[in-house]
């Protein structure tokens, strides 16, 4: 079988030709195969999304033509995982979805938007909602800062009078520093996006919801919300935070028809860029623990799962957070 972008890159390293090429490439960087372990599941296409603009898709075309004599064949039927469209699971629900320019929030408001939902879709990033509405056509888009009262103001008139569905994926990394070594900018940045934003955008919901009766709120955690050795200190502390204010909410509002539950990833193949100065100190401690994560998933993975707690298929589940982590998290 012909190897593609498509093909694993698990099946790349196990062809002859393929596997020398792979550890080629990583030798120009000074890599080892052995840093591909938790990928070798996914395709060879995601290395474009996981190197954050470091490798360009000319390089995966150039290895596709070296494994096959100079040609890029066509792809054979998709291997491994893909993603199964319900038609018709969010017809006639308004839902909005933070995040939703790049990873885990497009690839959400994606198949929202597929499986007939009308997407109110919010980021900060306003040329790649330019860029989502011409894959999407139908989405309203709304470009803005949601720590900013007027931006989640201008999300709650785009959606109108009814909104039936919350994502809130939006979130950043921090500097992976200990409490000790946090820069007051790194803490307030990140629980403003990662934990008070949300909150306010829920507050904004919440009634509309209540008034209609019912209602599905999601809020994106991390393993980082689950145990201390995931992220930094205000990371972790902003995603055991979200995961408080899911149990809380669900706990007021599960009488009156609106559930609340959250999912926590662990290792995501998104290519959100990491800040740029690291805590040496942190990212030596953390780097066992993370080097430990069984596998990488991609977005539409977590999409899958997001999805399905937020449509009316989880009708019966409230207050849960679901570890869509490949297991990390029993480890």
């Amino acid at each position: 079988m012909a190897l593609t972008a498509n093909s694993s890159i698990g099946d790349w390293l196990a062809d002859p030709t393929g596997g020398e090429l792979i550890r080629g490439l990583l030798a120009q960087s000074g890599a080892s195969a052995d840093s591909l372990t938790p990928v070798l599941g996914l395709p060879l296409q995601q290395l474009v999304v996981m190197s954050q603009g470091a490798m360009p898709q000319s390089v995966v075309d150039d290895l596709v033509r070296a494994a096959n004599g100079g040609e890029i064949p066509e792809d054979a039927a998709p291997q491994g995982w893909t993603e199964q469209i319900t038609a018709g699971r969010f017809t006639g629900k308004t839902v909005i979805v933070t995040g939703a320019a790049s990873g885990i929030g497009k690839a959400t408001a994606s198949r929202i938007a597929r499986e007939g939902g009308r997407v109110v879709a919010c980021d900060i990033a306003a040329e790649k909602l330019d860029a989502l509405t011409a894959e999407l056509p139908g989405i309203v888009t709304v470009a803005g800062d949601l720590t900013q009262q007027e931006a989640i103001d201008r999300v709650i008139a785009a959606a109108g009078d009814r909104i039936d569905g919350l994502a809130n994926v939006a979130g950043i990394n921090d500097d992976f520093s200990p409490a000790g070594e946090t820069p007051d900018a790194v803490w307030d940045r990140v629980i403003a996006i990662n934990l008070t934003a949300p909150f306010k955008l829920m507050r904004a919901v919440l009634p509309l919801m209540e008034a209609a009766g019912r209602g599905s709120i999601l809020n994106v955690s991390s393993e980082a919300g689950l145990r201390g050795n995931a992220s930094g200190n205000a990371y972790t502390a902003s995603k055991h935070g979200i995961l408080g204010v899911t149990k809380s909410a669900a706990f007021m509002y599960g009488p009156k028809g609106i559930r609340v539950n959250s999912v926590a990833p662990g290792g995501v193949a998104t290519g959100i860029p990491m800040p740029p100065h690291m805590s040496e100190y942190g990212s030596g401690r953390l780097s066992p623990f993370q080097q430990a994560i069984p596998t990488i998933a991609t977005a539409e993975h977590l999409a899958a799962s997001i999805t399905f707690l937020l449509s009316d298929d989880a009708v019966n589940i409230n207050g849960a957070i679901l570890a869509s982590d490949g297991g990390w998290s029993v480890q």
